[in-house]
């Protein structure tokens, strides 16, 4: 039976509005638990003081560099005894989650019953590396806690100044969106960067995340600094007998208002069957036997938009492969900003196809690491050097799909430019 709980009303106001709180997750927990119902007595007293007394400081397992975040209490009596000494100490253990997040209600339970035995019992399905985070231990139990998961088949994840834990969408197990092997993907990737996971040695994080379509589930384009999303390169497929079904079901209304006029770029428009064109790059999805949705493939963007509200009658092209992005990441110097095109179209079906994927990532962790100033991510890296230096660093030829914005000048200087060809044909015929 764990010690009294202390007052906690202001804790008591999150639980008082319609949404689930996290505060009654806690006062679970706190019922057969010391570490948390003085974690809960830390926290009002953050509450009220409006301060965080958390300090970070060095903990680990043996042979690992990073995966543990420590955290000491600040809150101290006049003779430095912690106030809440049974959450003094409430590290946590970062874990390497399965790709895609798979799991079996048995392997959940098993991670359960570890981190009540070792730890506080609050458990984070995921951070945003990814990572299951493992919240509340003692500096005593962090390692015996990492052998039982270790025990499991599971491995310390990134933190610090490191690659971190990657992170995939469930694609092809379970999306008929996906356009790649993401598990393959996240796993050849993770195997490549384990050394550089486990022992923090660049000037910042360095994330992977792994969307099987432009859908982009796990948002890597946001919080990644190289995303790697699915996607094709030839036209969208169709399917006539689900088309007649989708709009028997739901109707004019429906796709004119709801996919039609929703197409960022105009692609879509509705013809008379008869009318529909042939020419090259152009496809289109019977509704009914006069009418028909056609799709000029040239002017998609990839938004996915008419994919999701018709699957079936509407889906991702034949030629599949990724888009590869760099940069993406949250605020930090610069503000939020999000991936830059450095590979517009990749396949990623063989072998060889992997190791230029893990090649590429390399060059770029490469480069980082010889480039970047301390706690600056790559994004900030590339905004402060410029992209051209970047691409020239990666030895990556120059492509329109690369351009962030229109230029707001119009007027631009030409002298160099034949020499600049010259470099990059030179280039292009030593490569070949």
């Amino acid at each position: 039976m764990a010690k009294k709980q202390y007052d906690t009303p202001m804790l008591d106001q999150l639980e008082s509005g319609p949404w689930p709180s996290f505060v009654t997750g806690l006062k679970r927990l706190a019922k057969d638990n010391d570490m948390m119902v003085d974690l809960m007595g830390q926290l009002e007293t953050s509450y009220k003081t409006k301060k965080g007394y958390w300090k970070g400081g060095t903990v680990g397992v043996f042979g690992y560099g990073g995966g543990v975040i420590p955290r000491f209490t600040e809150l101290k009596d006049e003779n430095e005894k912690p106030l809440f000494p049974d959450a003094a100490e409430f590290h946590t253990l970062r874990i390497m989650p399965p790709a895609g997040m798979h799991y079996t209600t048995e392997l959940l339970r098993k991670f359960c019953d570890v981190w009540e035995k070792h730890g506080s019992g609050l458990i984070a399905l995921h951070g945003q590396s990814g990572d299951i985070m493992f919240q509340g231990a003692t500096t005593a139990n962090v390692q015996v806690a990492f052998d039982e998961f270790n025990e499991m088949g599971f491995d310390l994840g990134g933190a610090g100044p490191a690659v971190r834990t990657s992170m995939s969408c469930v694609g092809a197990a379970r999306c008929e969106q996906s356009c790649f092997d993401e598990a393959r993907a996240m796993r050849s990737t993770v195997n490549n960067f384990l050394d550089d996971m486990h022992r923090p040695a660049l000037p910042y994080k360095f994330k992977f995340k792994f969307s099987g379509c432009p859908n982009d589930c796990v948002n890597s384009i946001q919080r990644s600094d190289m995303a790697v999303i699915g996607t094709w390169r030839d036209s969208i497929q169709t399917d006539d007998a689900l088309g007649k079904k989708w709009f028997a079901k739901h109707g004019m209304d429906e796709l004119v208002n709801d996919v039609i006029s929703r197409c960022p770029t105009k692609a879509l428009s509705l013809k008379n069957t008869k009318d529909v064109s042939k020419a090259e790059g152009t496809s289109s999805v019977a509704l009914n036997d006069s009418q028909s949705l056609q799709i000029e493939n040239h002017n998609c963007v990839r938004c996915m938009h008419c994919i999701n509200v018709m699957t079936g009658a509407l889906a991702p092209g034949k030629d599949k492969g990724v888009t590869i992005l760099i940069g993406g990441k949250s605020v930090l110097k610069i503000g939020a900003t999000m991936g830059t095109v450095i590979v517009p179209f990749m396949k990623l079906e063989s072998d060889e196809d992997f190791d230029k994927l893990n090649e590429l990532g390399q060059n770029a962790i490469d480069f980082f690491a010889e480039n970047a100033l301390e706690h600056e991510r790559t994004g900030e890296m590339i905004d402060r050097i410029g992209l051209v230096n970047f691409l020239e660093g990666l030895d990556i030829d120059i492509d329109a799909s690369m351009v962030l914005a229109p230029r707001s000048n119009p007027y631009i200087r030409t002298d160099g430019w034949d020499e600049e060809v010259e470099k990059a044909n030179q280039r292009k015929a030593n490569a070949a």
